[in-house]
């Protein structure tokens, strides 16, 4: 691919922005009047609460669907997504960039004293902009916080979903890219059946929307986790039977982890004496769960997740590094996470947290870290 075509791809289009536009007011639309669990968020600072409808699986599979109907009605190209795959990239980065300046803004200008939208300003512009202002900011009623991460994990889907289509109608579908997909996918209908789990996070209850935040949610999670998708697409893998089985174990293994230690840090928060694997939760200074996956490593979930990521990656083999992007920037960024998470309890908690990491020595990695 030469610089001019690399250039013209890459410029943003009408068309690529009414399809971000549409996705984003049918997610807007759907999100506000189909059924779902009303889950309260914790507690903030000031006492108050936010709620939160998770009804993201239903959302996702009525879009599936539409599509689907659009597709056999000759209304939409279920290639439309990879076809314009650097389009819409470059249009949802200026999307991001334009609405945080927007968020800056609006958060400059708020009055307001709740905990969701009083603004924090540093006095440093970017770090302002980068970081966020305002915790939960709203628009038209809706949580943005909450909104553009459910709008960059579908995103994802729907990328895959486009690429696999494109994958088909070329012949090139291999064994790697079902496996591949085969695993993003229930990793994200997974997420949406546990949706509400996110409002627990430290995402949600403690980092303020800024770029950071809109960028990763709706550029980095659906176009770079999909690098593999686009990689098999022009790249032959053969893998051999016990790779297969090696792959599917290093999913089944970071499902378990990942999804099981975010159940119990949940459960815990909403009952601290919820049993944990079948006994009462070892709890420390009243705060700190230290059963189950919490009592064999600090952070415990991030491994979960890097095996997750691993296992997105290895149905693209070893002759690229390309593919495995995804799990490379992820350890980096946990690595990154777990030591601002670390610094940030032991302020908190100081006495108490000094204690769960006596009991709990490890970090991410049992006995090793």
């Amino acid at each position: 691919m030469d610089l001019n075509h690399l250039f013209n791809s890459l410029s943003p289009s009408w068309t690529s922005a009414v399809m971000l536009l549409s996705f984003f007011l049918y997610l807007a639309t759907v999100g506000s009047i189909l059924p779902g669990k009303l889950v309260p968020g914790v507690t903030l600072s000031d006492g108050t609460r936010l709620h939160y409808r998770c009804n993201g699986l239903l959302s996702l599979l009525l879009l599936v669907l539409l599509l689907g109907v659009g597709w056999q009605t000759n209304l939409v190209s279920p290639t439309a997504i990879a076809d314009r795959g650097l389009e819409l990239l470059s249009t949802t980065f200026i999307f991001s960039v334009l609405v945080t300046l927007w968020l800056y803004l609006v958060g400059c200008n708020s009055r307001a004293k709740s905990s969701s939208l009083k603004p924090h300003v540093s006095g440093n512009i970017i770090h302002d902009w980068w970081f966020g202002i305002q915790l939960n900011p709203e628009f038209l009623g809706i949580d943005l916080k909450f909104f553009f991460v459910r709008a960059g994990m579908m995103g994802w889907l729907l990328i895959n979903l486009s690429v696999l289509a494109k994958c088909i109608l070329e012949a090139k579908l291999s064994q790697s890219m079902i496996l591949y997909q085969l695993f993003c996918g229930l990793y994200i209908l997974d997420y949406f059946f546990f949706e509400e789990f996110m409002t627990s996070t430290w995402d949600i209850i403690a980092e303020r929307l800024g770029f950071m935040l809109v960028f990763g949610d709706l550029v980095f999670i659906p176009f770079t986790f999909s690098i593999q998708s686009w990689w098999l697409l022009t790249n032959k893998v053969e893998l051999t039977t016990a790779a297969v089985i090696a792959n599917c174990l290093v999913f089944l293994i970071g499902y378990m982890v990942f999804r099981g230690a975010n159940k119990q840090k949940h459960l815990f928060k909403k009952d601290p004496k919820a049993p944990i694997w079948g006994r009462p939760p070892k709890v420390i200074g009243g705060k700190l769960l230290a059963s189950g996956y919490w009592g064999i490593a600090r952070h415990c979930n991030y491994l979960g997740d890097l095996l997750l990521a691993s296992s997105f990656s290895l149905p693209c083999g070893i002759s690229s590094m390309v593919p495995y992007f995804y799990p490379i920037y992820l350890l980096i960024l946990l690595i990154w996470r777990e030591r601002r998470d670390e610094a940030r309890c032991a302020e908190k908690y100081k006495d108490v947290w000094a204690e769960y990491r006596k009991l709990v020595p490890y970090r991410i990695l049992p006995y090793v870290y």
